[in-house]
């Protein structure tokens, strides 16, 4: 890797480069297509840029814990992760993918962070995040900034802007998530939904859970048997697909197919995917579950499977009776 001077790059706030200066630095790191450890990726970055000691030792204020140099460099990561542009081949290890290897064909000076923006895989990232938000409520920046009610009180203001920026993390991890399980294997893909219900409570204090062998599963993936004797059963399958394969009709009637065969009158459809119309109306004549990939990961946040929490945060006010006589 080649050293070069910080200051040739752009700077940002506490005098360090900012994050989408460090976009070409990841991609001629990982140029070689070997794949490599992050820890590693984020230290060899950071030590190439010859940073005076107390920038490269510098770390955030109110988190003396992460250093803020290779915390910057593993954002750069997440970006192009996100935009396609790097690939996970296994936990905690990158390498570069095709288009990772096309944007090098470009000058540094094109590789910014609209470029990265740009990208296929980024633009269905942020699309996506668009609908959890509208989903859950969630406004935009502006919209919370344009929220001049006079008479809403000042703190609930506070309050409510804290939420709707915890939605957006939120979210933004929820969708990263999803990207997570896309790019992972089918089997673990099954293992997860699997554990997923049964942190929901389907399992009952009893019960057990299975997924099942792959040669023979006749077309259903996971079975939670709800009581010791499996007379309250729920059949499940599971199906890890990309954004624009939509799970349709065909798929649900399958499913409807393998039910009828082992006598079930319940299973539950799960997809990283969507479920097309046609598909949504005929599992409701079929008393068939659809769970679909933002539904999906919004559950493994709230059921915290495959997260954990980062921070809680307690909000107080007055308790009146205490000051009552």
């Amino acid at each position: 890797m080649v050293d070069m001077d910080y200051r040739d790059l752009k700077i940002g706030k506490y005098g360090l480069p900012t994050w989408d200066a460090l976009i070409p630095n990841v991609l001629h790191y990982l140029g070689d297509g070997n794949a490599k450890n992050s820890k590693m990726i984020f230290k060899d970055i950071a030590d190439s840029l010859n940073l005076p000691k107390d920038l490269r030792e510098a770390t955030y204020p109110n988190n003396p814990n992460a250093n803020m140099i290779e915390d910057r460099v593993k954002w750069a990561i997440s970006e192009l992760y996100t935009g396609g542009a790097l690939e996970r081949p296994s936990r905690g290890v990158y390498k570069i993918s095709s288009i990772g290897k096309g944007l090098l064909k470009l000058d540094d000076v094109k590789l910014t962070r609209n470029k990265v923006h740009s990208l296929p895989d980024y633009v269905n990232h942020r699309n996506e995040l668009k609908e959890r938000n509208k989903i859950k409520g969630v406004a935009e920046k502006e919209d919370v900034e344009d929220n001049n009610d006079d008479n809403f009180p000042e703190e609930m203001n506070v309050i409510d802007n804290l939420i709707t920026q915890t939605d957006k993390y939120n979210n933004e991890i929820a969708a990263n998530l999803l990207k997570r399980i896309q790019d992972a294997e089918p089997a673990f893909f099954e293992n997860l939904v699997v554990k997923l219900l049964v942190k929901m409570g389907y399992k009952g204090p009893n019960g057990s859970s299975k997924v099942t062998q792959k040669t023979n599963d006749g077309g259903i993936d996971g079975i939670i048997n709800q009581d010791p004797l499996g007379t309250s059963t729920v059949y499940i399958q599971a199906k890890r697909y990309k954004d624009d394969n939509v799970v349709q009709r065909p798929a649900i009637d399958g499913f409807f197919g393998a039910l009828s065969r082992v006598h079930a009158d319940r299973g539950v459809f799960i997809t990283t995917s969507h479920f097309s119309s046609s598909a949504i109306s005929t599992a409701k004549n079929f008393s068939i579950v659809l769970i679909d990939g933002i539904q999906l990961t919004n559950l493994m946040l709230q059921y915290q499977v495959g997260v954990q929490v980062k921070k809680h945060l307690d909000l107080f006010e007055i308790d009146e009776d205490f000051f009552e006589d």
